[in-house]
This record gives C-alpha cells, sequence and structure tokens, in this order.
C-alpha cells in the first residue's frame, strides 16, 4: 500500500466520522424536540449537551481535512503577490508554527483528559457523561492536524513543484478526478 492510498483512507475515515458525528447530533435534537412537544413527561433532557459534544469532536476531526486542503484562514493576497520561492518559505514556515501549535494542543489536550479521567469528571446533568471522552477530542484532533503539518511541511521541504503547491494554483486536492472530466472550453 503507498502512503497516498493510507491518505486516502485516513481522510474518507475522517470524514465518515465528521458525518457520523452530525447525523448523531441531528437526530438527538430532533428526538428532542419531537419529544417536547409530542411527550413532554418523557423527553430527554441531554440532547443538548449530547449536540455540544459531537459537534466539538466533528469541529476538530474536520481541521485535518482542512489542512490537507489548505481550507484553514489564510492570506491568501499577501502571498499571492510573493514569488513562488517566497511562497515556499512562508508555508515552510507556517507549517512549523502550525506543528507547534498542534503539538501543544494534543501535549495539553492529552493531561486535560488524563487529569478529567483521574479524577473521574462526569458532565453534571443527567447524562453524567465521562468529561475525559469529550476533552480526548482536543489531543486527537491536535494530533492529527499535527501529522497533515508534518506531511504539508515534507512535500515543501522536499517535493515542491511550483505548478502545484503555489496560492493561485489547484493543490493536488484539487486536481483528483479531474483527468477524466472533459476539457474546459
Amino acid at each position: 500500500m503507498r502512503w497516498a492510498d493510507i491518505g486516502r483512507f485516513v481522510t474518507r475515515v475522517e470524514r465518515g466520522l465528521v458525518g457520523l458525528l452530525g447525523l448523531t447530533a441531528l437526530l438527538a435534537g430532533t428526538a428532542q424536540v419531537l419529544g417536547r412537544y409530542v411527550d413532554p413527561a418523557h423527553a430527554i433532557s441531554w440532547a443538548e449537551e449530547a449536540i455540544v459534544y459531537l459537534l466539538v469532536w466533528a469541529v476538530l476531526l474536520t481541521g485535518s481535512d482542512l489542512v490537507r486542503t489548505d481550507g484553514h484562514v489564510r492570506p491568501d493576497l499577501v502571498l499571492r503577490l510573493l514569488p513562488a520561492s517566497a511562497q515556499r518559505i512562508a508555508e515552510i514556515v507556517n507549517c512549523l508554527v502550525a506543528i507547534g501549535f498542534c503539538g501543544a494542543l494534543a501535549w495539553f489536550g492529552a493531561s486535560i483528559v488524563a487529569g478529567s479521567y483521574q479524577l473521574d469528571e462526569r458532565s453534571s446533568t443527567d447524562l453524567q457523561f465521562p468529561m475525559w471522552l469529550y476533552d480526548l477530542a482536543l489531543p486527537v484532533g491536535g494530533g492529527l492536524m499535527a501529522l497533515r503539518y508534518l506531511i504539508r511541511l515534507w512535500r515543501y521541504i522536499f517535493a515542491f513543484d511550483p505548478a502545484r503547491m503555489t496560492v493561485g494554483h489547484p493543490g493536488a486536492h484539487e486536481l483528483e478526478g479531474l483527468h477524466d472530466a472533459p476539457p474546459a472550453s
């Protein structure tokens, strides 16, 4: 199996999990609203809490795919004014800073998870959800983003292609599947 195949598999898993988390949040919200109007005595009281947990996990998992697709907020206008070599340097610096930030997020998130687990922290609602599972989104999301930034850094250092990797040119993720499309007129 090639690295590209592994990357595509990880992307599919991440997107599948995000979709599943979003669908679960939607179903919990729908059940709560219907329960409130149909049978208020038996309506679930923990749906809002569960929706927050699910959506925080989904957002942090999505961050990894945003790194892969250049979806994070960035100063494209400034980068477009730079020559390809300067864009490359800016991207390398960006990757290094982002790896540091994401690594810190994963590291400190792991310490939060450990503390929450040791204290057996639970939510204060009827759900009594173990908070370490909620907190686990921090190190997992930070770790996945750091991994994607490491891959990106490697590409900018060792496999830089100015025709595909500079601002204003489509990235590899944008070119996937386009080779089968008819040429634009």
